[in-house]
């Protein structure tokens, strides 16, 4: 009889254990941060970013994960595009524990008082939407960006406004932003050998105010100048305002914007009509990307979301999350001083949805082209021809 109940209960407890094997096996999740507005006045490109991320890591997953199986799991915080919110946000996420690194942000003013919390807290953080030259001027062990640089666009630019416009007057408006402001300085900058030997004149360099609804006197002032091409280096809000209004006074020459002025809401904004032929020099967008893991991420973003985000910089927060998981997988680690080598050292050629990804020693992605858009008569924004 005691032998009958001992194999009772071998029996029991072998049941038992075999039906909470895969919840003992279970490994707890990697945790990545995302930092981006998901509200503000950048929302828009917060949600595209946050859902981009959450695409990315449904890819990594569905591959059966990182380290052996463990899924990755995407925290998301909003920073509001405010760079006081920015750095509670970065505060935020480095207070979990869990948090191994984070993709971070949209807007360069946003990105560098965040950018110092997470150098403090020795995690890792890669910008996806943050371009201002002086972000990785600063040394940072930590901070990466899988974005462009404000000095490259700007020496772009100087090629389209001689090559492209002829312009010989140019006019040069900035919101005052780290963005909008480094922007135009680096594109002075780059305009500069042209301004020396006469071939160029900036007839026009000012800012207005983020925010405001009634740009008529910065405008007024920009039609006296008599400019030959406009470039304004701000943002999309601002940027469909700029050009009604500009309209509306007589201001007729070309509108270029950078890289944060044009995508779907700009023209939502503008009305068709106004921003048909506005240009923008810009990274390539999502659709112009050649590449297999392109074609793979967009596939599944439109099948979850039902259209392809708008702007490059989603695609960025994608890759900034692919980057983490994979450095995090091939070390073994999600120590931050480990990734950190890592990714500035070994990363090279790596493939991403915008492209092979690899790093310089300050953090700059490498290898980043612009093209030239413009917006055609269906209010799509396409390659310049």
């Amino acid at each position: 009889m005691k032998q009958m109940r001992m194999l009772k209960i071998l029996g029991i407890f072998l049941v038992v254990g075999l039906w909470a094997i895969p919840f003992a096996v279970a490994a707890d999740p990697v945790v990545i941060g995302l930092q981006g507005p998901i509200t503000g006045p950048w929302a828009y490109e917060g949600q595209m970013a946050k859902q981009s991320c959450e695409i990315a890591a449904e890819l990594i997953n569905a591959k059966g994960g990182i380290l052996g199986g463990r899924m990755v799991e995407v925290r998301v915080v909003d920073d509001e595009g405010q760079p006081r919110t920015g750095a509670l946000a970065a505060t935020k996420l480095v207070g979990q524990k869990d948090v191994v690194a984070a993709v971070s942000t949209y807007g360069s003013s946003v990105c560098e008082p965040a950018s110092n919390i997470y150098e403090k807290a020795k995690k890792v953080n890669i910008a996806y939407g943050a371009t201002a030259v002086r972000l990785t001027d600063r040394g940072l062990k930590y901070f990466f960006r899988t974005c462009g640089r404000d000095d490259s666009q700007g020496k772009f630019f100087t090629e389209v406004a001689t090559k492209k416009f002829d312009a010989k007057r140019i006019a040069i408006m900035h919101d005052n932003t780290a963005f909008g402001k480094g922007l135009a300085e680096d594109t002075q900058n780059a305009l500069k050998s042209l301004i020396d030997n006469g071939q160029i004149t900036v007839v026009y360099f000012d800012a207005i105010t983020p925010g405001e609804r009634d740009f008529r006197v910065p405008l007024t002032n920009l039609r006296e100048s008599n400019p030959d091409l406009w470039y304004f280096t701000g943002y999309y809000a601002e940027a469909a305002l700029l050009l009604s209004q500009a309209r509306e006074i007589g201001i007729t020459i070309p509108f270029v914007g950078g890289n944060a002025a044009i995508n779907d809401e700009f023209v939502k904004i503008a009305g068709i009509d106004i921003a048909k032929g506005a240009f923008m020099t810009n990274e390539p967008l999502p659709a112009d990307l050649p590449f297999d893991e392109t074609r793979e991420f967009l596939d599944a973003y439109k099948a979850k979301f039902g259209e392809i985000p708008s702007s490059p910089w989603p695609l960025y927060a994608a890759d900034a999350l692919k980057i983490i998981a994979y450095a995090i997988d091939k070390t073994g680690s999600t120590d931050g001083d480990v990734l950190a080598e890592y990714l500035r050292k070994e990363v090279d050629g790596v493939p991403g949805v915008t492209g092979p990804i690899g790093f310089t020693d300050q953090g700059d992605r490498e290898g980043v082209p612009f093209y030239l858009y413009v917006v055609n008569d269906e209010g799509q924004i396409v390659v310049s021809q």
